[in-house]
């Protein structure tokens, strides 16, 4: 069986370089198009073939024009030539296509119009809400692009209750739990680069953006620095949002020296050497699905602390603290007993180290998806 495996912006590289490689080895031939590979980029794809289908030119533009406005410009008119008129070798002709993300949804329309009928078609539905209902133009219509699909697979009962809440057909609806990641392990460069904690830390780590919380967390922290506890905040990622405020407002308060901030998109090496040294890691967000994060950090054996929305709310007992959306004081109350001893922190990353460990594997994973493909290719006969 061929499948073309499409995410053209590699939004979720480790998740697909996990799934690809466990379609492989239970005897599938996976092609993972995709853009060009970044050096930033931590997969080595090696049973199953890589093809940087997307964005070819504009990444070659990226060291000129930075990722401003003008960059994001050249690659929606660059993913929007392809999808209208570029090659469809290697995904017209597989057995079935199955497509991570949607990147700029008006574009994404022509790619499936052109595909439709020629091959049975998956989607990973990560987020019920494209982008986190915070894409303007990119998930412009992303809803009725769901319709387009034989499958949609979701990794839990909260994504698929919003799917069909928006009038999609359950049966169409696949339930495939999403298996803990491994980032790649950070190098002695990048231990050294990530200062020794001197009191207990604090972890926010990925991405950072509205919907993840972080100003709730800052508030928090303000709230047990001024009641007189002891420990440090790192924040280690991208921003795709001003925090340069809140950052002020830490170092306004005094507290300027408890921050370990590590900001840009980071390697996952990087990102591995601030989860080895962290000590309490923290999830206080807004809304979300699945969290990539949160399933990244699982084995490291980590005291966790997260708000009660998507996945987190279906949590077993004891594997992270849980608060309510939004809640400052309950946040804050949360993470107290684990700051304040060592002996709680230790128990609480034993459990959600033990929980990782049931969660199941890449080789399930690839055999569910795999019985998917067969029931939407035997439709399409």
């Amino acid at each position: 069986m061929k499948v073309a495996m499409i995410d053209p912006s590699l939004f979720t590289g480790r998740y697909d370089d996990g799934l690809c490689g466990g379609l492989t080895q239970a005897g599938l031939e996976v092609t993972l198009l995709a853009r060009p590979m970044r050096d930033t980029d931590a997969i080595a794809p090696a049973a199953y073939t890589y093809d940087p289908r997307f964005f070819r030119w504009s990444e070659r533009l990226r060291g000129v024009l930075g990722e401003g406005r003008g960059f994001r410009v050249a690659k929606a008119v660059e993913y929007g030539a392809t999808c209208l008129a570029g090659s469809v070798r290697g995904m017209a002709d597989a057995n079935v296509v199955h497509v991570q993300w949607l990147p700029l949804a008006p574009a994404d329309r022509m790619l499936l119009r052109r595909l439709a009928g020629r091959v049975p078609l998956v989607h990973t539905v990560h987020n019920a809400e494209a982008y986190h209902a915070d894409a303007g133009v990119q998930g412009a219509g992303y809803r009725a692009l769901l319709d387009r699909f034989d499958a949609l697979i979701v990794h839990g009962e909260t994504t698929r209750a919003a799917l069909e809440a928006r009038g999609v057909d359950r049966a169409r609806i696949h339930i495939l739990p999403h298996p803990p990641m491994r980032l790649a392990n950070a190098t002695p460069d990048d231990l050294a680069a990530v200062p020794d904690p001197l009191l207990p830390r604090l972890l926010f780590f990925g991405t950072i953006r509205p919907y993840k919380g972080v100003d709730l967390l800052v508030e928090a922290c303000l709230s047990l620095w001024r009641g007189g506890q002891r420990f440090e905040l790192a924040m280690a990622g991208k921003p795709f949002m001003d925090i340069a405020s809140l950052i002020e407002r830490v170092r306004q308060a005094g507290f300027g020296e408890r921050l370990v901030l590590d900001l840009g998109f980071l390697r996952e090496q990087r990102l591995d050497a601030h989860l080895q040294k962290a000590d309490i890691l923290v999830f206080p967000y807004r809304h979300i699905d699945s969290s990539g994060a949160f399933l990244s950090a699982l084995h490291y054996g980590k005291a966790m602390v997260a708000s009660d929305a998507g996945m987190f709310a279906a949590l077993p007992d004891g594997v992270a603290a849980r608060v309510p959306v939004g809640n400052v004081s309950a946040l804050a109350q949360a993470l107290l007993p684990l700051i304040e001893s060592a002996a709680i922190r230790q128990a609480a990353g034993a459990r959600a180290s033990a929980y990782g460990e049931t969660m199941g594997d890449w080789k399930d994973m690839a055999l569910r998806t795999a019985a998917i493909y067969r029931s939407v290719m035997g439709q399409a006969l």
